[in-house]
C-alpha cells in the first residue's frame, strides 16, 4: 500500500513539492554557510518525494543523545530557516493540503502534506525514518523512562 501511495503521490504533484525542497537545497549549499541547511533540503526533498511509510522524528528521541542540531544552536538554526526558507516552504505544503481536502479523495495525501509542512518550520533536529523505526524507539524510551521512575521510586524508600 505504501508503494502504491508513493507513486500516486509523485505523479500527482509530490515532485513539486520535492523540487521546491531541491531548489531551496541548492540555495543554501551556493552560500557555503547554508551547507548544513542543504544537507536537510535534500533529506527532506527524499521524504517529500515519497513520504509515504516514513516519518521525521527528533534525532535525540531517536538515539537517546543530544547533538548540535538537538541543542540551542539546532534552535537557532531552525529560527534562521524559518525566516529564509521555511515559511515558504510551509505555505507550498499547506496550499498543496487545501487542494487535496477539496478532492476529498485526496485526503490521505493532504494529510501527508501537512506532516511536511510542519518539518518545513523546523527541520533542522529531525531525522527521517521508517514508521516501524519510529515506533521501537518509541517502545524503546518508553521502557528506558519505566526503568528510571522505578529506580526513582526505590531509592526513595
Amino acid at each position: 500500500m505504501r508503494t502504491i501511495g508513493n507513486v500516486i503521490w509523485f505523479l500527482f504533484g509530490g515532485i513539486f513539492m520535492g523540487l521546491a525542497w531541491c531548489f531551496f537545497g541548492l540555495i543554501a549549499f551556493i552560500s557555503i554557510v547554508g551547507i548544513p541547511w542543504g544537507r536537510a533540503c535534500f533529506v527532506i526533498a527524499g521524504f517529500s518525494f515519497f513520504p509515504f511509510g516514513k516519518e521525521a522524528m527528533a534525532r535525540d528521541e531517536l538515539t537517546q543523545s543530544e547533538d548540535i542540531g538537538t541543542s540551542g544552536l539546532g534552535v537557532l538554526g531552525n529560527i534562521i530557516w524559518f525566516v529564509f526558507a521555511g515559511f515558504w516552504l510551509a505555505i507550498g505544503h499547506l496550499l498543496s493540503a487545501i487542494a487535496c481536502f477539496i478532492t476529498i479523495i485526496g485526503i490521505p495525501f493532504a494529510l501527508q502534506h501537512l506532516k511536511l509542512a510542519g518539518i518545513s518550520i523546523a527541520p533542522i533536529g529531525k531525522t527521517i525514518v521508517t514508521k516501524e523505526v519510529v515506533a521501537a524507539a518509541r517502545s524503546a524510551n518508553t521502557n528506558a523512562n519505566a526503568e528510571v521512575a522505578n529506580l526513582r521510586a526505590n531509592s526513595s524508600h
